[in-house]
This record gives structure tokens, C-alpha cells and sequence, in this order.
């Protein structure tokens, strides 16, 4: 990395990590690109608007996220050419689950420095607090909205011998919790909600007892859910009904045996068992 200069900072891209709470969490150097940089690239300019505030900084803003990014980019990776440009998200590391990487790539490519300023990310904080398995891990962002894709998603991640982290909501907690506890069984898992803030709460307990606690008391705030991987490398549990329910979903879009062949593969159950009762399945429908 290029030295810094004590008047400005050298020209390219500077990914800056901002507090996922306490923003007692940002760092100094943090602190000295914000304040330097010549434009910063935001998710939310009302969000990171109140981090500058509060830090006594004004500088240049310009959104950058999911639905403008395409139109933004070509601009951004004008400036680099001679200014430093900063990009952060609402909160906690860009990139993690936030839009961005295409910005480092194009970057790159053209020939600009990428610097990176590390600090705060939900999911290596909540890994930290699970008292679960961090020698492999694997984070898997937002699970879908819809069932079937959302129970699709996890037998397929169900059989990776790695913890598991998600990212959810409040609302959508409880059914995700209950889909993670029918395909992967009662592996050990943690809901770690509000991390570094004042109400922060790690839960733990088996995927069950988690679903059931959260069933009927969906809980504020941002949520980070880790799972345990499956013992000895085992495949998940996965029950009749559960088996069921993927058979039907690949049956839409595929034939009997490719359908059992996929299930087979994402859940570790007998392939012979499951044509024949894929078989059953077709003909009831």
C-alpha cells in the first residue's frame, strides 16, 4: 500500500469498515480516510450521514447500492483516477452482503489502487460469540424469502462439514429457524441479535428449542444466526416429510430420477429410496 500523505491520501478506492453498533468500534484510521477522502460512496447517505455528524466531518457523498450501481460505477471509477474515493455500507464491512465487489473488480482493472481499512463485521462477531466450531465456516447471507427455495437453500448447505452464518430479520426469524431445524435436524446453533449495541443478546440451544423460543416472539433488531455442522461430517437429518417436500419441489422442473439424484446429493439419503418415492409423489400429484 502506498503511503499515506499528511495533506490528502493517494488516488484509488479505499473500503472503509463502519461500526455494526457501538461506534466506539471505529477505528482511528477509519477516522483519518473518511475525514481525507475526496468522495465517499454510500448505501444509505441519510445513515452514514449521521457517522460523519457525529464524527465532524463533512465530505462529498454519493449513493451507490443494488439498484443504481451500474449507472454509478463508470463515475465512481473516473474520480479514482486522481481522488480517493471511500466506500462504506450502513454498517459493518462493504461487501459483506452489500454490493460492491464489482467496484473493486472494475478497480482494479483499470489500473487504480484498492486499499482496504478493516473494523467491524456482524458475521466474523457473531462467530466469535457462538462458542461453535471457527476453524471452517461458511456465511451464507440472507436465506430466501419464499419456502421452497428457502428449504432448497439449506438441504443443499445442510451436508457442508463447516458452521454455518446467516444473516436475518426479526419477522422472518421464527421461519427460518423452523425450516434449519426440519432439514438439518438439532444441530447446536446461536441467534445473536443487536451485537455491540445496548440490548445485544446471544441465544443459544438446538435449532429446535430455538425455533420454538422464537415461534410466537419474533425479536427486534439485526440478527445473526450460526449453526453448528453436522457431526463427524455426517449428513443432516432429514425426515419423510422433509424429503417429501424437496422431492416435490425438484419434481417441477425435473424428471423422477434427476429429481432423486439431486435430493440424494444435497441430503446424504439413499437415491433407490428416493426415486422410488419420487415415483409415489408424481403419481399423486
Amino acid at each position: 500500500m502506498k503511503e499515506i500523505r499528511d495533506s490528502d491520501l493517494n488516488p484509488g478506492l479505499y473500503i472503509v469498515a463502519t461500526p455494526i453498533g457501538n461506534l466506539s468500534d471505529l477505528s482511528h484510521r477509519a477516522v483519518e480516510i473518511l475525514g481525507k477522502a475526496d468522495l465517499i460512496a454510500v448505501e444509505d447517505s441519510r445513515v452514514t450521514g449521521k457517522l460523519l455528524h457525529h464524527l465532524g466531518i463533512k465530505r462529498p457523498m454519493l449513493p451507490y447500492h443494488d439498484h443504481n450501481a451500474d449507472q454509478i460505477r463508470p463515475r465512481l471509477l473516473a474520480e479514482m483516477a486522481d481522488k480517493a474515493v471511500a466506500l462504506v455500507s450502513d454498517a459493518g464491512t462493504p461487501l459483506i452482503s452489500d454490493p460492491g465487489y464489482k467496484l473493486v473488480r472494475d478497480a482494479r482493472g483499470a489500473g487504480h489502487a484498492v486499499t482496504t481499512i478493516p473494523g467491524p463485521c456482524a458475521a466474523i462477531a457473531a462467530l466469535t460469540l457462538a462458542g461453535l466450531p471457527t476453524d471452517r465456516f461458511l456465511f451464507a447471507g440472507f436465506l430466501p424469502a419464499k419456502a421452497k427455495a428457502r428449504e432448497e437453500t439449506i438441504a443443499e448447505l445442510g451436508g457442508v462439514r463447516a458452521t454455518l452464518i446467516f444473516y436475518e430479520s426479526g419477522h422472518r426469524l421464527a421461519a427460518t429457524l423452523a425450516a434449519l431445524a426440519a432439514i438439518l435436524g438439532g444441530r447446536d446453533a446461536v441467534v445473536a441479535r443487536e451485537i455491540s449495541k445496548a440490548f445485544e443478546e446471544t441465544v443459544t440451544g438446538t435449532l429446535n428449542t430455538l425455533a420454538a423460543r422464537y415461534a410466537k416472539a419474533p425479536p427486534k433488531g439485526e440478527i445473526v444466526v450460526v449453526v453448528a455442522p453436522p457431526i463427524d461430517g455426517e449428513p443432516p437429518a432429514v425426515g419423510q416429510d422433509d424429503a417429501d417436500t424437496l422431492l416435490r419441489t425438484a419434481l417441477e422442473h425435473l424428471s423422477v430420477a434427476k429429481a432423486a439424484t439431486e435430493v440424494a446429493r444435497t441430503t446424504g439419503l439413499p437415491r433407490r429410496e428416493l426415486y422410488a418415492r419420487a415415483l409415489i409423489l408424481k403419481e399423486s400429484d
